[in-house]
């Protein structure tokens, strides 16, 4: 049973709905994956709006005399009918223990009230058994005589391919033969090799004897605030399905976390990202009280970034984006104070940067309508970062970032347009130097006038268009471009050729301040940049 939070926000014109989900309350079992042993062992999640818990079973003394540390010795007394009431796996063959796999109800283990479905074997009579093959404990035990004392530990790791059931006592089906496998229960059910089968009295426990139950226990808490979410195996790059790993911000790993369904797998996924993303906007909420007006947070969060390595192997490092004021930061860590802010690793006007989605690949059920927005046909699917977007910025610098879920994708897609949108309309315009045939001239790009070209000397202003006016433009990739412009009067295309230092950063502010003019007229109208780049980049 899950809690669900506020509704999510509604979905943007132009997209699927299911962008975002509300923050909720969660519990399951889950697997925790061990990558050196390569083993998974059951665990049980607890979510909550700030805190993701890791629990183990363990069993644990609730009554009585506690005999110390977390071993157990119980008398079994084997029955005539049911012999010792319980069933084994694993052994040294598999470099796991010996564990008791099932536990028949109303049988000799059951009646103890001492054992449990997980429990090591460590001796048997005194024999110790830690290190001991499946057959050489089967062995003992059939052939321990009528009362067997065992000693136990509850194994709060039990590797997943020994399938032993989360509750005790088990199923009382009868998997017993002559043979026995580590792998499958060997029955001890039966009255063994003892020449004395006589009716034993149960074994079951005294007032004094302790009491004992097996439950979930807290092992470990992973704070969600500032957390981020892997689902890809570090160095290999390589995706694993089914499974995510959640590191919080002092450095704290959750491990890997498997589940047993894709569809788990996509819930828990998605139920843990809008917990973080929740506290996030919390989180924004408190920096934006310290911050100005044209200063504030737009959108934060984690990415990864694409590094190109030298022999053309790549790479994603994590790292901290923000969209704050006139800004767009590429932080290494999180900033958690109003002076974090001028530590971050890269900085760049967000009137000159592009945004561009670089790569969708559509399998969540909630985007596969996608594609007739998008108008999508091909995925590539060998590709193992699917939801990928560019940050092109001045002097040909660019980024390739990567999120966890197509819905982050277009919330950055939205947040970037936002964003822009308000720098835009709090410069009102930007100016650059530029020159043609060696004469030094002013470039201005200005949200409700357009474009002006003047003499940095005189001031003359020598043109003048509208945006709407800009019917083309090319450029030689370096420093010159053209601009085309359409006469009112003549109708008449007329070709402006103006040289920059940095032509990049130029045509970066041009297509920002057509699409934040194309939105202000059409607030519906989400693909603004679409438009502009239409304006930008046709010849």
């Amino acid at each position: 049973m899950s809690t669900e939070g506020p509704p999510p926000p509604a979905a943007p014109r132009g997209r699927p709905g299911c962008l975002l989900v509300p923050a909720r309350t969660k519990t399951a079992v889950a697997l925790l994956y061990d990558e050196e042993s390569e083993n998974a062992y059951d665990v049980r999640l607890k979510l909550t709006k700030e805190v993701l818990t890791i629990q183990k079973q363990d069993v644990i003394c609730v009554g009585g005399s506690h005999q110390g540390r977390n071993h157990r010795t119980v008398t079994l007394r084997r029955q005539a009918v049911g012999g010792l009431g319980l069933s084994i796996k694993g052994g040294s063959e598999h470099n796991v223990p010996v564990v008791i796999s099932k536990i028949f109800k109303d049988q000799a283990a059951d009646q103890t009230g001492m054992l449990f479905v997980g429990d090591a074997l460590l001796q048997v009579n005194g024999i110790n058994v830690e290190n001991a093959t499946h057959e050489e404990v089967v062995h003992l035990l059939r052939n321990a005589g009528n009362e067997v004392t065992i000693t136990v530990e509850y194994l709060r790791e039990a590797p997943a391919f020994l399938k032993l059931p989360l509750g005790s006592p088990g199923p009382s089906s009868d998997h017993s033969s002559g043979a026995s496998s580590p792998l499958f229960d060997s029955g001890l059910h039966l009255n063994g090799n003892s020449s004395n089968t006589a009716p034993s009295s149960p074994s079951s426990p005294i007032a004094k004897d302790p009491r004992y139950e097996k439950r979930w226990l807290d092992t470990l808490s992973v704070p969600l605030s500032m957390a981020r979410i892997s689902r890809y195996k570090a160095g290999a790059e390589k995706l694993r399905w089914n499974a995510f790993e959640v590191l919080a911000l002092d450095g704290v790993s959750s491990g890997i976390l498997r589940f047993y369904t894709a569809q788990d797998g996509a819930d828990w996924l998605r139920a843990v990202s809008a917990n973080i993303r929740e506290l996030t906007l919390q989180n924004m909420k408190m920096a934006n009280k310290c911050c100005s007006p044209s200063d504030q947070v737009v959108h934060m969060g984690w990415v990864n970034e694409k590094l190109q390595g030298a022999d053309s192997s790549q790479t994603f490092r994590p790292k901290f984006l923000a969209l704050k004021g006139p800004s767009f930061y590429v932080f290494s860590t999180p900033p958690v104070s109003t002076f974090d802010w001028v530590r971050a690793e890269r900085t760049y006007h967000l009137c000159e940067v592009l945004f561009k989605v670089h790569k969708f690949w559509l399998t969540e059920d909630c985007w596969l309508q996608a594609n007739l927005y998008l108008g999508l046909q091909d995925f590539d699917f060998e590709d193992q970062r699917p939801y990928c977007f560019s940050v092109m910025a001045g002097h040909g610098k660019s980024h390739v970032f990567n999120v966890e879920l197509g819905s982050e994708l277009a919330v950055w897609e939205k947040s970037f347009q936002r964003a822009t949108f308000m720098e835009v309309q709090r410069t009102g315009s930007r100016t650059y130097m530029c020159s043609w045939q060696g004469e030094m001239l002013c470039f201005t790009v200005d949200f409700a006038m357009g474009f002006t070209c003047f003499e940095s000397k005189t001031k003359n202003v020598l043109w003048r268009f509208k945006f709407s006016q800009l019917k083309g433009s090319s450029d030689d990739g370096k420093t010159r471009v053209k601009l085309l412009f359409q006469n009112l009067d003549t109708k008449q295309i007329e070709t402006k050729e103006l040289e920059f230092q940095d032509l990049t950063a130029v045509l970066h502010c041009i297509h920002s301040f057509i699409a934040a003019k194309v939105a202000s007229v059409d607030p519906g109208f989400m693909d603004s940049q679409s438009l502009a780049t239409k304006y930008m980049y046709s010849s």
